[in-house]
């Protein structure tokens, strides 16, 4: 475990890339919507706070995190973002569907940043609470979706 109650969410803004220029896309799960919009209201404070224009941030929905691979493969074919935010929860239930999600969107994650030039970030919970889920969207242990956000603006730099 990376953490015990430790807050991971806490960045130095002076230590990032400039982010003025740079166009973000977030790709947001419907499902578990509690969740995500607290991930994705983590994103966007962080990207607005790092300099990235309210404009230049796009904001698409997907009914569940399964559909997140071919949103962000959209995004980036008709947007054509510097990095995109994938965000998205799944929480375990009672069946082996959750694994099979969270395989399949990890894996689709992973072959768009593998195939295309647009760094996609993996901002998925994967918990088996609802209350873990909670913790990291917002709640004790900080907000993912921050930490995404950091990631994306680092990413869209690599290389440059």
């Amino acid at each position: 475990m990376a953490t015990a109650n430790k807050n991971l969410s806490h960045y130095d803004k002076d230590q990032l890339p400039d982010a003025t220029d740079m166009e973000i896309g977030i790709v947001v799960s419907e499902w578990n919507d509690a969740i995500t919009e607290g991930l994705y209201q983590g994103a966007l404070a962080t990207l607005l706070e790092c300099g990235v224009k309210e404009t230049r941030i796009t904001r698409w929905n997907v009914p569940g995190s399964f559909e997140l691979t071919f949103g962000c493969k959209k995004m980036i074919e008709e947007v054509g973002p510097d990095a995109v935010i994938a965000i998205g929860s799944v929480i375990r239930g009672e069946t082996k569907h959750f694994d099979f999600v969270c395989s399949a969107t990890a894996q689709g994650i992973k072959d768009l940043n593998v195939l295309t030039d647009t760094p996609v970030i993996f901002c998925v919970l994967t918990d088996d609470t609802l209350q873990q889920a909670k913790d990291r969207s917002g709640g004790k242990h900080g907000n993912k979706g921050t930490e995404a956000a950091i990631a994306a603006i680092k990413m869209a730099c690599l290389g440059t």
